[in-house]
């Protein structure tokens, strides 16, 4: 069942993508979802594909068990979707992913490196054949439905205000600033990654794209149709991992109706 649970993550993380800018994912998606990477939180492959170890201390929280794991080259702190362990056991973490800088609301800790992958044998036993080689996470929100009806909306005010083709059109000059941009609610997905994604568009750049859809992460919320101004950081060429990489998208935004 553990594994069963790839395809659901990888469709839903696939509707991120499905309004423009970011590559088609190869596979499932490399981060966790309801205790996922902060904004600021890195994400690299570990060194190898799989770490076994003794278990020190365990504990559950957000649909994940942590374990701090002694492992021959010294201690590691491993999330894996929730299972029963114990003190003592020795377990095998799979397709080990780690993240850096991770913050888990739930348990109120920021963990300087912690890996995140899943739970194979004491003997290191790997994932099933034709499964994923990518970290198994739990069930996502789904989607909701793409707002298609023809959009037009007035451009926010202020210095810093852009269309969503004036922010195409400038993000090597804007990268690392910030951009308010009132647009409409075209797709919503909320917890992935530790934010909800919304698709703004506001009637500019061209109907093929793709400069008339703009990604926004944020912790705000918004249901698809919502006429919206958001501000946020500029943030370009921005890679998540596993094929899911931006050209421009705005990140840490706050979101007014």
């Amino acid at each position: 069942m553990r594994y069963g649970m790839l395809a659901l993550f990888a469709s839903t993380l696939a509707t991120l993508a499905a309004c423009g800018e970011a590559t088609p994912p190869a596979e499932a998606p490399a981060a966790p979802a309801a205790e996922a990477p902060p904004v600021d939180a890195a994400a690299a492959p570990a060194a190898a594909g799989s770490v076994t170890g003794t278990v020190l201390e365990t504990m559950n929280a957000a649909t994940y068990t942590y374990v701090r794991i002694k492992t021959e080259t010294g201690e590691v702190w491993a999330a894996v979707p929730e299972t029963k362990t114990a003190v003592g056991e020795s377990i095998t973490i799979v397709n080990p992913m780690t993240m850096t800088n991770f913050t888990s609301k739930t348990l109120n800790r920021t963990f300087d490196s912690i890996l995140f992958g899943q739970l194979g044998g004491a003997a290191g036993a790997a994932a099933p054949a034709g499964d994923s080689p990518m970290v198994a996470m739990p069930s996502m929100p789904a989607a909701d439905p793409v707002d298609t009806t023809p959009i037009n909306v007035t451009k926010a005010t202020g210095a810093d205000a852009r269309t969503v083709a004036e922010l195409w059109a400038e993000k090597a000059k804007l990268k690392g600033g910030t951009v308010t941009i009132h647009g409409k609610v075209v797709k919503s997905t909320s917890g992935v990654m530790g934010k909800n994604w919304l698709h703004l568009r506001d009637g500019t750049g061209s109907a093929a794209g793709p400069d008339n859809d703009i990604t926004i992460t944020t912790q705000g919320t918004a249901a698809v149709g919502d006429v919206v101004t958001v501000k946020g950081t500029v943030t370009t060429d921005k890679d998540f991992g596993a094929g899911y990489s931006y050209v421009v998208i705005v990140e840490d935004a706050t979101v007014t109706k």
